[in-house]
């Protein structure tokens, strides 16, 4: 069963389109890593520069569209990509390796999200207050950027250009979207959606391609009004500053080096599930990941134990088998870059469980899906590590890999401060029954995203995504507040009296 065309163009002005480079790249499956899943373009500053010229004609009519008519497009949209989530997992699965439990999760986000998105064409509201002089009516409405360039990680595949693109093109604006070199089929197949559903051309556009040769001309490139990144801080960093050159407004939503708080009071089973779901789904590649654990020492041995015996017990393999718990990490870079970090850790802290590559799992690709004798993959084993302090590298560094820190601690008052000890704020949960520990967790605890009894992943859309310090720089993705990413507010007077009147001004 083949999932994919053999070859990808760029998505431009409603047209599939080689590079102006002559130049593809190929996509592989990291479960498989000698498999070859599609070629795609690798495109240059030409092609970007081509996009946005496009999309900058596309926007003087986009615009104009009335906003509950782009919000029916969004919905049609959403629609497509219900009908089509299974196909799209599927292609996922194989791009990034993440199971199929989790990339149907992923297309489910983008349904989700344009849904709320189509509503949004019917509530681009603005205000309307009273006036300080007769006869004059005051009112603010929101005017829409014009192109947004979006740069998009290979984490969430789909669901995360959908937070970028579905605001921004119901509330009128249009996009060149440039997505992660790892992971560029499921945008490709949200183009397929977006212009099935009837999003003009030019309206959505997509460059494949690298970073330095097509991330940086879209950062750059002037006509472009407001550039939305998700990824790395320090391409995150890159942006901020080039922005800035420019006087060039930017979203950013970067790392995060989350924590799990285990009180003495925790329902210990409940607990262990939410790290083992936070700590390693999609193999610990979440921004909102669980890295730190930070347990009561009463119960921390009980804790430990089915801690371990959870992690030793995971599944891990290509995610297309639905026997499957973990999948691999998204590539060779990733893989040794976890395990140089757990290598370090050696030296100071106790590993419990895992803590090694492991390349050839147990589970190979299931036949339904075709023959594909190499089972070579970018894997990691699941990896518990104690004897942490606070202040080691492997409870401060970002892994992003299939690695959480245990840390004890006794003394609850202390214990959020041990949390905010950390260069980045986006996500904390607490296992506790002392509602009263619960409130003060939530008000203190300097995180965008805080959960009681839960684990630190599973945000819903229709609130707002993003966190404090080195996670961002203070804008949000979804939510109500999605819309002020995209648009700018614009105040409005019309004065009725006849004669010129002065606000402020005494006669």
């Amino acid at each position: 069963m083949n999932l994919f065309k053999t070859d990808y163009k760029n998505y431009i002005g409603g047209k599939w389109e080689d590079s102006a480079s002559g130049k593809t790249f190929e996509v592989t499956n990291p479960a498989h890593c000698k498999q070859v899943l599609a070629t795609c373009q690798d495109s240059n500053k030409d092609d970007i520069d081509r996009a946005v010229a496009v999309a900058n004609e596309a926007f003087k009519t986009w615009r104009k569209v009335p906003a509950p008519k782009r919000g029916e497009i969004m919905f049609k949209a959403a629609e497509i990509l219900l009908r089509d989530k299974e196909d799209i997992a599927k292609i996922m699965t194989q791009e990034m390796g993440k199971p199929l439990s989790e990339t149907r999760g992923d297309v489910q986000e983008a349904i989700d999200m344009g849904y709320y998105a189509a509503g949004e064409g019917r509530r681009l509201g603005g205000q309307t207050v009273p006036s300080e002089l007769n006869d004059k009516f005051c009112m603010s409405m929101r005017m829409p950027l014009g192109v947004i360039g979006a740069i998009t990680p290979w984490n969430f595949p789909i669901a995360i250009p959908s937070w970028k693109a579905f605001p921004a093109l119901v509330a009128g604006n249009t996009m060149v979207i440039k997505p992660a070199e790892d992971t560029p089929l499921s945008v490709c197949r949200l183009a397929m959606v977006f212009e099935e559903a009837g999003v003009p051309p030019g309206v959505f556009n997509v460059v494949t391609g690298y970073g330095e040769s097509a991330g940086q001309p879209l950062v750059e490139n002037e006509l472009v009004k407001l550039v939305s990144f998700t990824g790395s801080t320090i391409t995150g960093w890159k942006i901020a500053t080039r922005c800035a050159d420019q006087m060039k407004p930017y979203t950013l939503e970067m790392g995060g080096k989350n924590a799990i708080v285990v009180m003495e009071d925790a329902d210990v089973d409940l607990a262990v599930d939410g790290v083992v779901w936070g700590a390693f789904g999609t193999s610990g590649q979440r921004c909102t990941a669980c890295s730190r654990v930070f347990v009561h020492e009463n119960v921390k041995d009980d804790f430990i134990n089915k801690l371990v015996g959870r992690a030793e017990a995971l599944f891990i393999g290509d995610g297309l088998d639905d026997k499957v718990d973990m999948g691999p990490v998204i590539n060779e870079k990733a893989l040794h870059k976890i395990d140089g970090m757990v290598a370090e850790a050696k030296a100071k802290n106790t590993i419990l469980c895992g803590g090694k590559i492991n390349q050839q799992p147990s589970s190979k690709i299931p036949e339904k899906y075709g023959t594909f004798t190499e089972t070579y993959g970018w894997f990691y084993t699941p990896t518990v590590i104690t004897d942490v302090s606070e202040h080691d590298m492997i409870a401060q560094e970002e892994v992003f890999g299939p690695v959480v820190a245990l840390i004890s601690f006794n003394d609850t008052d202390e214990v959020i401060d041990m949390v905010n000890n950390s260069k980045y704020g986006l996500s904390a949960a607490v296992y506790t029954a002392n509602v009263n520990f619960a409130f003060k967790a939530f008000n203190e605890i300097d995180t965008g995203i805080t959960y009681i009894n839960s684990s630190t992943i599973g945000a819903e859309i229709q609130l707002p995504f993003g966190g404090t310090k080195g996670t961002g720089n203070g804008h949000r993705d979804a939510g109500h507040n999605m819309i002020d990413n995209c648009t700018e507010w614009k105040s409005v007077f019309v004065d009725y009296s006849g004669v010129l009147q002065k606000a402020q001004i005494e006669d």
